[in-house]
């Protein structure tokens, strides 16, 4: 076993891989960028490093992580998730410096990190695969050939891409070129290769995946299925286990596919095959090789620990368990606490956590590395906690996670809690009918409308030790808390100041999305200034006007990415565009002037 192992990750992953070294006595070894100096997984860790240079590349510097890690004297260096998580470069770098690259094999994660060969592996194995080409593709004419082909929607999807980065989905042959420019970017951008693909795009599929271990004996097993369809723009939101009402059959037939792709690749470490599934069909999309952020509901129904398991298959030794030893028990449900406004399209809020306090339930898990000060970087991804429930059954773990999330009080940051409670407040996902689509396509549309009735709903639902005082943007709302006692009944009261009728919410230009044109262009236009700013730190991706062009309010301008995620940038005004003060490429930061409009 080793005895030192240094960990290529930052956030709650770095601290839960802390811990299963903790566990197995090995000395775990933190890295971190100047921002995060102060972050919890530094101050768990039995040995910490600092990263030199730029916060938002330096965790992707594979040469220093290296070096350090040498410099630390640690045998095994754990990837996590992200970052380098999925370097096929990286794991063969780790090998020839003579330290054990906590995952599969180099070639291995090369194949499965191509979608394009992956598609092919899958194939030849004898495991569905969706219709799509083979081969990568570059024209905008070759797309839409394919797409009268297969018949639209079509997917353009990043050849090296995950997590729902690098994919668009076109509708008509009008979508194609941006829609392609668009993967293209992401796939450079995130993945280091323009490369793409097309397949066909199933409309309302439910995305289920399967957990799989491997050791280096021959020895491969399942761990049961995930249910991973509550998402928005292909990224997860909830996810549960088993998935509900999913066919005995197909969930038989699904298992043994992705054992059967596991075995053909040879496949050692923690990995996860995930599936469309339509009616009796199922299509593979990809395979994660590495540990997933949704792990820890599997560890509750199954009782393996998946991120131990992996570290001791690095190091030589058989899987803990067998098939035959492993059974679903009972219910768990991951809610992705994530650093969003849901008023705003999920759009990413960065800034300071003022208040943090995790429910303290039974049956319950928070794997998180937040606290109270805790500095949300503009950086990184969104994710502050994932907040887990266990439950005998679907309904009582339903209950217990609307508990949860009603005692977990986030301020001074904006969250994704409050969609949450509507999610699980909603008939269709009660009644286990989710679809990818869902979110977006049919309840984000009466967003506002859902999420009065759920507060109504969840307002006496819990009498934690804490008393939330949150206001209509999310953020604490500065009430005052007293108790007042009638008649030996005792009531707890709060006053609140409302903000005044027509004040401005301090939404500015630069942050709005297509998603909320519509309600921008229903407000008066007094608020518009023609100055075009940013909301947070971020970086330029696209220029789409130049100087002089006419513009319309509402019209994009900018392609802009912030915390791992593109938004468009538009105009709150008709009018000519004037000075352009950024390039493409170029990183601003909070409230910079991007452009004017005369």
């Amino acid at each position: 076993m080793f005895k030192k192992l240094l960990i290529a990750n930052r956030g709650e992953i770095a601290v839960r891989i802390i811990q299963a070294c903790r566990e197995l006595d090995i000395i775990p070894v933190a890295i971190f960028s100047e921002p995060d100096r102060e972050s919890r997984h530094v101050k768990l860790a039995g040995e910490t490093w600092k990263l030199e240079g730029p916060p938002n590349q330096v965790y992707l510097d594979a040469s220093q992580i290296l070096e350090l890690a040498q410099k630390a004297g640690a045998e095994a260096i754990h990837p996590g998730y992200g970052f380098l998580a999925e370097n096929g470069q990286f794991a063969e770098d780790c090998t020839r410096a003579g330290i054990t690259f906590v995952g599969p094999a180099p070639d291995v994660i090369r194949q499965m990190g191509s979608k394009v060969h992956s598609r092919q592996v899958m194939e030849k194995a004898g495991v569905p695969v969706v219709p799509g080409t083979i081969d990568p593709v570059t024209d905008p004419e070759k797309v839409k050939e394919i797409a009268s082909r297969f018949g639209y929607p079509i997917a353009i999807k990043a050849s090296a891409g995950g997590g729902g980065r690098g994919l668009r989905v076109v509708r008509n042959d009008n979508e194609v070129e941006t829609a392609l420019a668009g993967a293209q970017r992401e796939g450079a951008s995130y993945f280091g290769s323009p490369e793409v693909y097309v397949e066909k795009y199933l409309d309302k599929p439910r995305h289920i995946e399967v957990q799989v271990l491997g050791d280096n004996h021959g020895n491969v097993i399942h761990l049961y299925e995930r249910d991973c369809s509550s998402q928005r723009r292909h990224q997860k939101l909830l996810e549960e286990t088993p998935a509900a009402k999913l066919d005995p059959q197909v969930k038989e037939k699904l298992l043994e596919a992705a054992v059967r792709g596991t075995r053909a690749l040879g496949y050692t470490s923690a990995g996860t095959l995930e599936f469309l599934v339509s009616g009796e069909d199922f299509y593979f999309l990809e395979m994660n090789t590495r540990v997933q952020v949704e792990h820890p509901i599997t560890e509750m129904t199954t009782g393996v620990d998946i991120v131990k398991e992996q570290i001791l298959i690095a190091s030589g030794e058989k899987l803990s368990v067998s098939q035959e030893d492993i059974a679903q028990r009972g219910h768990s449900i991951e809610c992705r606490i994530n650093a969003e406004d849901p008023d705003k399209n999920f759009m990413p809020n960065p800034g300071t956590i003022s208040d943090y306090v995790e429910p303290q339930h039974p049956f319950s898990r928070v794997d998180s590395a937040s606290y109270p000060g805790y500095q949300v970087l503009p950086f990184y991804d969104s994710l502050l906690a994932k907040l887990v429930v266990w439950g005998r059954n679907r309904p009582e773990a339903i209950q217990r996670m609307r508990l949860a999330l009603n005692d977990f009080v986030i301020e001074g940051v904006k969250t994704t809690i409050p969609f949450h409670q509507a999610l699980l407040d909603d008939p269709t996902y009660q009644a286990g009918e989710v679809h990818t689509a869902y979110v977006e396509k049919e309840m984000m549309p009466g967003w506002k409308d859902i999420k009065v009735r759920s507060e109504k709903k969840n307002i006496n639902a819990s009498r934690g030790s804490t008393l939330k005082s949150v206001g209509t943007n999310g953020e604490s709302s500065g009430a005052r808390t007293y108790e007042v006692e009638v008649d030996q009944k005792v009531f707890k009261v709060q006053v609140t100041e409302l903000v005044p009728a027509g004040a401005e919410t301090g939404e500015t230009a630069g942050t709005r999305t297509p998603a909320r044109r519509a309600a921008r262009s229903a407000r008066s236009k007094p608020g518009a200034s023609g100055e075009i700013t940013s909301s947070m730190h971020g970086l330029v991706k696209e220029l789409l006007v130049k100087k002089g062009d006419q513009v319309k309010s509402g019209q994009r301008l900018i392609v802009f990415e912030a915390m791992k995620m593109e938004s468009d940038i538009v105009a709150d005004m008709d009018g000519t565009v004037g000075d352009i003060k950024v390039k493409v490429g170029q990183t601003v930061e909070r409230d910079s002037l991007l452009l004017t409009i005369a």
